[in-house]
């Protein structure tokens, strides 16, 4: 794959009954802020599962150590742009990826990347809680101990669970299996868990979607915490969530399209794009 530059986009409008309607060419979604040295930067992304298109064409910047929120109805490719980050995607026999992805200017598709040290980078923490069947303790170091990082062990464990606000209910229970834990808990410990390591950008895949209100509004302070020192990119279907906690906000729309990037207070209430519009307030979606 090759970088390409990202394409020009034009917008016009016409007023028909009071309506306004758009049009573009090129793929830089509406709003699109300027982003000085991007942690992240899509360039012309497309991605196929076989023969079904899951994205086209996605030019995006995502800016460090700020949480960027990824919003869209189901099945317009919100999770597929969060995966092919890290090269998630690369699990899936079927997926295919064209275009640039880029990590701090390096294209994380170039055939000299180990996808495995680029996850160390780039960690992740998933939509449904998958605590490891060990200790608090092993659950945290797991990922250490995997790269070798031994040394201070027990500092770097305490430290990852306070700094994912679970240590103060845990420190003395670290050898109780993480499955004891409560929803909101064990995704607070994966959380540690992808933290331990100390990445550089934090993928959050809808990670309080199945958990309670007050478990929801504990991961929602983890998160704006999180971003003093990490950049962190979240999926999610709550809106509010969305606005409450994020900085940029990304609109994908059915098809694999993203249509708007923009400041997250922008998107929410004054959106350039009738199509977000709409469905912020609730006319599709």
């Amino acid at each position: 794959m090759t970088a390409n530059g990202g394409g020009q986009r034009t917008v016009s409008t016409s007023e028909s009954d009071g309506a306004r309607t758009e049009s573009t060419t090129g793929d830089a979604p509406l709003g699109s802020p300027d982003i000085v040295d991007p942690v992240i930067e899509a360039r012309d992304l497309d991605v196929y599962y076989g023969d079904d298109q899951a994205l086209h064409g996605i030019n995006l910047e995502i800016p460090e150590e700020q949480v960027t929120a990824l919003i869209g109805p189901s099945g317009c490719g919100k999770s597929t742009f969060l995966r092919s980050i890290n090269r998630m995607n690369d699990l899936i026999d079927i997926a295919r990826v064209e275009g640039d992805l880029f990590f701090r200017e390096k294209n994380v598709y170039d055939e000299d990347v180990d996808p495995v040290a680029l996850r160390r980078k780039i960690g992740m923490v998933f939509q449904k809680p998958n605590p490891f069947p060990k200790s608090i303790y092993d659950n945290v170091a797991y990922g250490l101990r995997v790269q070798g990082q031994d040394e201070n062990l027990d500092e770097k464990v305490h430290t990852a669970l306070e700094r994912a606000a679970l240590l103060e209910e845990v420190e003395d229970q670290l050898d109780s299996s993480g499955l004891d834990l409560s929803g909101g808990q064990q995704q607070r410990l994966c959380i540690a868990r992808a933290i331990a390591p100390d990445p550089e950008v934090i993928l959050m895949d809808e990670p309080a979607s199945a958990l309670d209100p007050v478990a929801t509004s504990k991961i929602e302070d983890l998160v704006e915490e999180l971003a003093e020192e990490y950049t962190v990119i979240i999926v999610t279907h709550n809106m509010q969530q969305a606005a409450r906690i994020s900085d940029k906000t990304a609109v994908f729309l059915t098809g694999g399209h993203l249509v708007e990037f923009d400041d997250t207070d922008k998107i929410f209430e004054n959106p350039e794009s009738d199509r977000v519009e709409d469905y912020i307030t609730g006319k599709f979606g």
